[in-house]
């Protein structure tokens, strides 16, 4: 029973993982139409509107036991502080990229990505991958490198990106809050900053929330929910599969990011990021085939396993059927 309902976790994680990437793949569509606002504002609308969206969330759930246990425990709270850091540096160089017009480059950051976060399963967590796995993550490095020389220059962006994405990944993992619950916890240390830039933006007249009509206002306030679902997806995921495994999932959100960018964007595409391109979904084959023949090999097991338990004997029910006779 146990070994089925962490399989039952394991897929709920795995649902969660996928959607928030998905959804995190298709985002840039949204964030350029935010302008005039600056990233530097939809970034503190974005911390102060996902307060307000988690804070309505709990209060339907109306369970606050997390809350005072974590207020108890300075490390947890420390991490979060962590948490709450690395994904704002992560949020707000997003943001700025994809306004900017640097979509693919932001993509290559989440190429990275998952690199990032094997590496920290395998050195601090101790997880291990299986040799196809390995394989796959070599075919990604090369892609990655590949890519990378595209530019001809360091893409900044794009290890900024990867590393505060996949040390978020990490600290999450280590505070073991489920998803609403973490998402308010990093929210709540945002929230005064932010609140103060955006007050401050207002005295000086700068801020685009009270100036540009209810539609641009409306859609300000809407990052809440874009920020909110898929990250409360991702801590569904963080706490319910292996690090290294969501560092395997974290592929889907650049190859949307990626398509985006050529189709919908219309950036420069040189014959180096093809070539890396077509690298990567050589690697996703790859690890398409090994979860699919892991996941068969699983099921066989816990078959065979099933089979032994029920054609063993039962001691403990011989001894009762023997009692009741007598």
């Amino acid at each position: 029973m146990a070994g089925t309902e962490k399989e039952k976790q394991g897929r709920v994680g795995l649902v969660n993982g996928a959607a928030a990437y998905g959804m995190w793949g298709l985002v840039p569509l949204f964030w350029p139409l935010l302008e005039p606002a600056g990233a530097a504002e939809i970034l503190a609308h974005r911390m102060v509107w996902s307060l307000v969206v988690v804070g309505v969330a709990l209060l339907f759930v109306r369970e606050w036991a997390w809350l005072r246990e974590l207020i108890r425990q300075p490390r947890r709270l420390a991490l979060v502080v962590v948490a709450a850091t690395v994904i704002t540096v992560n949020w707000g160089l997003y943001i700025w990229s994809v306004n900017a017009g640097h979509v693919v480059e932001a993509s290559l950051g989440y190429f990275i990505n998952p690199l990032v976060s094997i590496a920290l399963g395998v050195l601090l967590l101790g997880e291990r991958l299986r040799p196809a796995q390995w394989a796959a993550v070599g075919v990604g490095l090369l892609a990655v490198l590949v890519l990378a020389v595209g530019y001809g220059q360091p893409p900044w962006i794009s290890l900024v990106l990867a590393f505060s994405f996949g040390t978020y990944g990490l600290v999450k993992k280590k505070v073991a809050l489920s998803g609403v619950e973490s998402l308010a916890a990093e929210t709540a240390v945002q929230f005064l900053p932010a609140l103060a830039f955006l007050v401050w933006l207002g005295a000086q007249g700068r801020l685009t929330f009270a100036q540009e009509g209810f539609g641009h206002a409306a859609l300000l306030a809407s990052t809440g929910l874009v920020t909110a679902i898929p990250l409360v997806c991702f801590g569904a995921a963080a706490i319910r599969v292996p690090l290294s495994t969501l560092g395997l999932l974290q592929y889907l959100a650049p190859v949307f990011q990626f398509a985006l960018g050529i189709l919908y964007f219309h950036e420069a595409m040189p014959a180096e990021r093809w070539a890396g391109f077509g690298l990567v979904w050589a690697a996703l084959a790859v690890l398409t085939w090994d979860a699919l023949r892991a996941a068969r090999a699983g099921r066989i097991r816990l078959a065979r396993a099933a089979a032994a338990a029920a054609a063993a004997p039962d001691p403990a029910g011989t001894g009762a059927q023997r009692e009741s006779a007598h």
